[in-house]
């Protein structure tokens, strides 16, 4: 492997199926070419096992450049991790509550807990504003149906996660709370123009900018922003809105570029060109190790063809490096087992049955 394919492939954060890393996955980490890796229900068996899988994953690496491991542990019905990882209620419901601080504690418990198992980075919280009772993917995973609720919990959710020990993401810009598609199974659009995104989308990551480490995107189409090409491949959403406008320094992450919303109109390997040009620095292959390794030739063979598209691609691996070494900075990991059932713990899970 050449510098440029472990350049490319520094910028891909990649899922595999099974409770245990097959050889593929041994290969790239060895090799430094894969900038994380994501686990889903699939790769999980309980608390034991996961921390050895990630063990296994992370045995040899850098610790100056912590591999990403990564997970979607929002709470409600976005929870890989069952019990006795802390089992949160859907954050409509924990928002809901009025307690800042019991979103931050609750939030700070379950950084640990993660931490513990080797969890580095949590896809959470979620920054869209639920204005859409129709709304078939977010829902009661928002904080709230209005800008202020969600900036006040989720901004406390991330401050806990860090807390305890996990990086956050905020998701998905510039919003998905008032779509009416799942973008796991089609396309949506959002046609309200630039002043209602001001007012309602935008705020919540507006209010996180300086917060938060990185953010997701969404694979939904913002006419106000560009008419026909999803915000994961926008310039225009990423590159001015969201680094210009908004003013967001950390890294970018794209959805997984195997849902529907994108591979209907586009190959992985693509959508990953795509996602690099319009400013993405993080792209997601969350089951198919084959096309990451495709989106790995293709964005080396591009970053080979265009200077312009190399130096977006350096640019995108040094906010992915700056991402990585951030972990290092971050509280230190507890004994598992102090994790799950320290007094903290308990605490807040007394608090939490009281909603």
């Amino acid at each position: 492997m050449n510098e440029l394919e472990r350049m490319a492939g520094n910028v891909i954060v990649c899922g595999f199926a099974g409770l245990e890393a097959p050889a593929t996955i041994h290969r790239l980490l060895s090799e430094q070419s894969v900038a994380g890796l994501i686990l889903f229900k699939r790769n999980i068996d309980g608390v034991d096992q996961a921390a050895a899988l990630i063990a296994s994953c992370t045995a040899g690496s850098d610790p100056a450049l912590p591999i990403l491991v990564c997970v979607d542990q929002e709470g409600g019905r976005v929870a890989r991790f069952g019990e006795p990882v802390l089992r949160l209620p859907p954050m409509q419901t924990l928002a809901a509550a009025g307690d800042a601080r019991l979103t931050r504690d609750a939030a700070k418990v379950l950084g640990q807990q993660l931490r513990a198992i080797g969890i580095n980075l949590d896809f959470a919280p979620v920054l869209d504003v639920n204005t859409n009772p129709d709304n078939p993917v977010i829902g009661d995973r928002a904080f709230g149906c209005t800008p202020d609720v969600v900036i006040e919990h989720a901004l406390a959710f991330a401050d806990g996660l860090q807390d305890g020990g996990v990086l956050s993401c905020g998701k998905h810009f510039p919003g998905h709370g008032d779509t009416d598609l799942d973008s796991h199974l089609a396309l949506p659009t959002l046609r309200h123009d630039l002043e209602r995104l001001n007012e309602v989308e935008l705020r919540p990551f507006r209010a996180a900018a300086k917060r938060i480490p990185s953010v997701m995107t969404a694979h939904v189409v913002f006419e106000a922003v560009d008419l026909d090409v999803p915000a994961t491949m926008s310039a225009a959403a990423i590159g001015k809105l969201l680094r210009e406008d908004v003013g967001f320094e950390g890294a970018v992450f794209s959805d997984d570029l195997e849902m529907k919303a994108v591979t209907e109109r586009y190959s992985v390997e693509e959508a990953g060109v795509l996602a690099i040009e319009a400013g993405c620095d993080l792209l997601l292959v969350c089951s198919d190790l084959e096309a990451a390794a495709r989106l790995r030739e293709a964005l080396a063979a591009e970053a080979s063809r265009s200077s312009a598209f190399h130096a977006r691609l350096t640019e995108a691996r040094t906010r992915a490096d700056a991402l990585r070494r951030r972990v290092s900075a971050l509280p230190p990991a507890v004994p598992l087992q102090n994790a799950l059932e320290s007094a903290e713990v308990r605490s807040v899970q007394e608090r939490l049955q009281q909603l």
